[in-house]
């Protein structure tokens, strides 16, 4: 699973990409990657990539119903026959870098994560789908639009472990339970509880590449049902690499709450409970249309 789900990750094709379109060229005289563009470049939220990552991971396997997941997919996305259902609640604490050692300032460098992994199928070939992602940081929101992720703003939390022994805090071992919690505008959406019991080569979640609905809408009238980009899009991770990894027993729930759809995925029952540490970097995507 480590080298098979790692090498597809970082290079497994899921089908043909298209090939994009010439990019447009500017002549713009203010700076950045994203914005705010401005006269020196550097109040943009997220720089030009590479990208690099480090965090801990506690995740729960899941099974919601088939129906559920499959209305959660977008057009070019098909249920995998084979788990139709599947899925993988993750919760992640983030140190982040790009090119200026931004991992020495931790107020702009450290957030939480929460996602979903949805098993599917892109032109006959197992992919992941990210139907749901919330962050505590601006920085990463934007980021993650640029790549497709549909980042929300959220309050993650996770139990930490540390080298010393303490009863304020889990082993990283047999018997080790960690929780982890998410809402958003003040209302819980997610809680997950996992026990460990043995090491484990992987992360049982990074068994699948995954891809991205790029959608940036118009707002000019009489556009609105006609976005900008509208793209299908595969994460290429460069060098992924785990640690330190546990696998047990997990459970997880979902909470509804107003303008959110997470509870609609709800697990039906779970799987297996994990714990470990993972690193990579972004440089690149590949567009399929």
């Amino acid at each position: 699973m480590l080298a098979g789900g790692l090498a597809a990750i970082a290079a497994g094709a899921v089908g043909a990409p298209t090939v994009a379109s010439a990019a447009t060229s500017t002549s713009e005289r203010l700076k950045g990657y994203t914005y705010p563009l401005s006269a020196r470049g550097e109040a943009n939220l997220a720089p030009t990539p590479p990208w690099h990552y480090v965090g801990n991971v506690v995740g729960v396997e899941f099974w919601t119903t088939p129906e559920a997941a499959a209305a959660s997919l977008p057009t070019g996305l098909d249920p995998d026959p084979a788990s139709s259902g599947h899925a993988y609640g993750l919760f992640i604490d983030w140190q982040f870098s790009a090119s200026n050692d931004e991992y020495l300032d931790p107020v702009r460098s450290q957030y939480s994560e929460f996602l979903v992994l949805l098993d599917a199928v892109h032109k006959g070939s197992p992919v992941a789908w990210c139907p749901y992602i919330y962050v505590d940081n601006d920085a990463s929101l934007a980021r993650g639009w640029v790549q497709g992720f549909p980042k929300k703003i959220g309050a993650i939390h996770q139990t930490r472990a540390f080298d010393v022994a303490s009863n304020a805090g889990p082993v990283v071992g047999p018997g080790g339970r960690f929780g982890a919690t998410l809402s958003a505008n003040g209302r819980q959406l997610a809680e997950a509880r996992v026990t460990l019991e043995k090491p484990s080569a992987t992360l049982p979640a990074l068994g699948r590449p995954i891809v991205n609905l790029r959608h940036f809408p118009r707002l000019a009238a009489g556009k609105h049902q006609h976005p900008a980009v509208h793209e299908l899009t595969r994460s290429v991770l460069d060098n992924p690499q785990v640690a330190g990894t546990w696998t047990g027993s997990g459970d997880l729930s979902f909470f509804p709450a107003p303008a959110e759809e997470l509870a609609d995925l709800a697990p039906q029952r779970t799987g297996a409970g994990f714990r470990g540490s993972l690193s990579y970097s972004v440089t690149d995507l590949i567009t399929l249309g």
